[in-house]
């Protein structure tokens, strides 16, 4: 009787720290890090002040396991569509697309107000720094995978990184204008630049 009783109060765990991490995305991405407190964030998700706490002692917790789940959630799905990416250069230029969407979306936006609230605040920041690293090689290795290609090539681990620092500060110019029609210019010649240098006989 004890398990079957267990069984769905975990579920119920699981679901609310579910509610609660796509809450805190969503609230940084709309009011940044001055408006998205615990309480908000927990009206947002459907539960109380104690709940939210009981998960995320601390609000720099909360946010910065909110990044993280959002982001692994994000590559696992990128992760699931590799099986119907097209071969050659069509698959790096895929690939590409599937790179710029990770930094134009509600998750980039809170993820550059969790960095700024950090620039700041020296106990975020160390956590902020952290979550950085590991979501970074998450991403290039993810990256890797998608692209096919073997790291340990020269040239190839540079080009990977160089795509996904561009991304990102194309994201950048995103946040304040529409700049797709520009972005997209930058992509299509960078992404048959990077499938020459990918592809290029050693």
């Amino acid at each position: 009787m004890t398990e079957v009783l267990r069984e769905p109060r975990q579920d119920r765990s699981r679901a609310t720290r579910q509610r609660l991490l796509e809450a805190a995305i969503e609230c940084l991405a709309e009011v940044g890090w001055s408006g998205s407190t615990v309480s908000v964030v927990a009206e947002r998700a459907g539960v109380s002040r104690g709940a939210a706490q009981h998960h995320f002692p601390t609000r720099e917790d909360l946010f910065t396991s909110a990044v993280e789940y959002v982001a692994s959630e994000r590559l696992a799905v990128l992760r699931s569509r590799s099986v119907d990416l097209p071969a050659g250069p069509d698959r790096t230029r895929a690939v590409v697309g599937m790179v710029e969407l990770m930094y134009t979306g509600p998750l980039f936006r809170a993820a550059i107000h969790l960095w700024v609230a950090a620039s700041s605040d020296e106990r975020l920041r160390e956590s902020v720094v952290q979550l950085e690293e590991r979501v970074g090689r998450e991403t290039h290795r993810t990256a890797l995978e998608l692209l096919g290609v073997d790291e340990s090539r020269v040239g190839v681990r540079a080009a990977v990184q160089a795509t996904l620092d561009m991304a990102r500060g194309l994201g950048l110019a995103n946040l304040l204008t529409d700049d797709s029609k520009r972005r997209q210019r930058v992509l299509d010649q960078w992404s048959t630049m990077l499938a020459e240098a990918l592809h290029a006989e050693p």
